[in-house]
């Protein structure tokens, strides 16, 4: 259904380790003014999997991961994106193919002929199996935080020749999170809430790129305390007891597409009728999709949650 982070978890906390470790950045080089508004040819784009070198502005790009998919529409690039992996459902007018960015096939990437892979991991090796071709891929790995997201879409503007653009979204992004969080109202002590990835009660900290995102409207994760989140890389298992005795204010579910949770079946669960997020109607049901990227959607993502919490969004 989508590339997400409940599908696995061990790989995402590593990719997200080396997202925070690496941070790209975007030059270019001396040139004709060969690319679209906004970019030169040949550019240069400093990213996580290194110096990754665009002789010409791409016409064929395919692209391997939603949110990449998201970003590259966001930034003007849609006309000359290809194709995409099979979990890019968003915008509807992307090409998808069969393809899965989660166990790329170098002989089928090849017979595309594209001028420039996108990712968010080298699985497999993808890297430097496509270098071999000649094929350029750019790698923009989870978000570890919000500064990371402004980053791959000014990566990807200028991979694409769109940096104006890019910088562009960059700002309403920023303007429209702006709105959001300033018509939140302020409670004296953050609000307590269960984030759910999924029914085995896997959840996120409030160190987590979601649990930042939560932060700035006052939110506070109640997995922040519990055993071993650290060592899960902020994506700890809770437990129902542990969940039951935090007794959160609110309950944001991640699940509801890919598992039909909502606020009636979680008031069903043993004892979770009597939680204080329950009990006040603050069952908060979020697009699974939407809730597991990060690209220009962040804000929807937002604007849900602010809702809930009595904020116009």
């Amino acid at each position: 259904m989508r590339r997400s982070i409940r599908r696995s978890l061990s790989s995402v906390i590593m990719v997200v380790a080396l997202s925070v470790t690496a941070c790209g950045s975007v030059t270019s080089t001396t040139s004709s003014t060969a690319g679209a508004p906004g970019g030169t040819f040949p550019a240069v784009v400093h990213a996580v999997n290194g110096t990754v070198r665009l002789p010409k502005r791409p016409v064929a790009i395919l692209s391997l991961s939603p949110t990449a998919t998201e970003m590259l529409y966001a930034v003007g690039a849609g006309r000359q994106v290809k194709a995409v992996d099979k979990n890019s459902d968003y915008p509807p007018q992307a090409h998808r193919t069969a393809m899965s960015g989660y166990a790329p096939n170098v002989e089928a990437i090849a017979g595309l002929r594209p001028d420039l892979v996108v990712t968010d991991s080298g699985t497999g090796g993808l890297t430097g199996k496509l270098a071999a071709l000649h094929i350029p891929v750019l790698v923009l790995p989870p978000a570890a935080r919000l500064a990371d997201v402004y980053q791959q879409l000014d990566e990807l503007g200028m991979a694409t020749g769109h940096l104006s653009q890019a910088r562009q979204e960059d700002e309403e992004i920023r303007t429209q999170i702006a709105s959001i969080v300033a018509s939140v109202p302020k409670h004296p002590e953050p609000v307590t809430y269960y984030y759910e990835l999924e029914q085995d009660y896997y959840s996120v900290t409030s160190s987590t790129f979601v649990g930042q995102l939560l932060q700035l409207l006052g939110l506070k994760s109640i997995a922040d305390a519990a055993p071993g989140a650290a060592s899960a890389g902020g994506y700890p298992q809770l437990s129902a007891e542990y969940i039951l005795k935090s007794n959160p204010g609110y309950i944001f579910l991640a699940d509801t597409i890919c598992c039909g949770q909502n606020a009636t079946t979680v008031a069903a669960r043993p004892g979770w009728a009597s939680l204080t997020a329950v009990r006040d109607g603050h069952v908060v049901g979020l697009n699974d999709d939407v809730a597991s990227r990060w690209g220009p959607r962040i804000v929807d993502l937002l604007r849900a949650v602010a809702r809930a919490l009595g904020g116009h969004g």
